[in-house]
């Protein structure tokens, strides 16, 4: 239900114009590097909000999917992010922390950081959720005819393979388990949160494709 409320912004975030110059391989190598410039330090928050989550979880089995969404995020995607970066001529250790997100990333972990520190669990997990399914979401269509340049068809293959799809399954069944998707009331809340979060994935999409004075959603 909450992947239908967003679905516009949900679509624009899947079918990004730069989503589709990764999926052609013709996107400009300087906007991918200014891309995971940014993400690296995005993602850093974002496992910081995954961990805020995380202490709140109401048995082993939330914990114990929490945990492995957080490893994911930081054994896995900080590292590959931090290779990417490197590998198109990027320098990781010029990344400046906090005061070098640009406004809109800026914006978009402090909400993130914000949700899942004063809300409950299932509040957090809605905040967070839009950017690991919609990575999915895109990427396994574009697994059928990945691009010739390695550094594309590396990043899709980051996404697109079935222990991340197994991934995002456990963690959105998890968000059902702890909040009935026909509770109304309960929805009715949750609808803001994720709509935002999703018009940030757009927001950020931009920023990367943009640069750093795109407007805020």
């Amino acid at each position: 239900m909450l992947h239908e409320a967003g679905a516009d912004a949900w679509a624009r975030a899947t079918g990004h114009p730069m989503v589709r110059e990764i999926a052609a391989g013709s996107l400009p190598h300087e906007t991918f590097r200014r891309y995971f410039e940014q993400n690296v330090l995005y993602l850093e928050d974002y496992a910081r909000s995954i961990s805020l989550i995380a202490s709140k979880a109401p048995d082993r089995r939330a914990l114990s999917t929490l945990s492995r969404f957080l490893g994911q995020i930081v054994e896995h995607e900080i590292p590959a992010n931090l290779s990417f970066l490197e590998r198109l001529g990027g320098d990781p250790a010029a990344l400046g922390g906090v005061a070098s997100l640009a406004p809109a990333a800026y914006d978009y972990t402090r909400h993130l950081l914000a949700t899942c520190a004063q809300g409950d669990v299932v509040e957090g997990l809605t905040a967070v959720l839009p950017c690991q399914w919609s990575y999915g979401e895109l990427a396994q269509p574009l697994m059928e005819s990945t691009p010739q340049d390695p550094i594309y068809a590396d990043w899709i293959r980051m996404f697109g393979n079935d222990a991340y799809g197994a991934l995002v399954e456990e963690t959105t069944a998890l968000l059902d388990r702890l909040a009935d998707p026909h509770d109304k009331a309960r929805m009715a809340t949750l609808f803001p949160i994720f709509e935002r979060s999703t018009r940030y994935e757009v927001a950020f999409w931009d920023l990367a494709y943009h640069g750093p004075d795109t407007a805020h959603p």
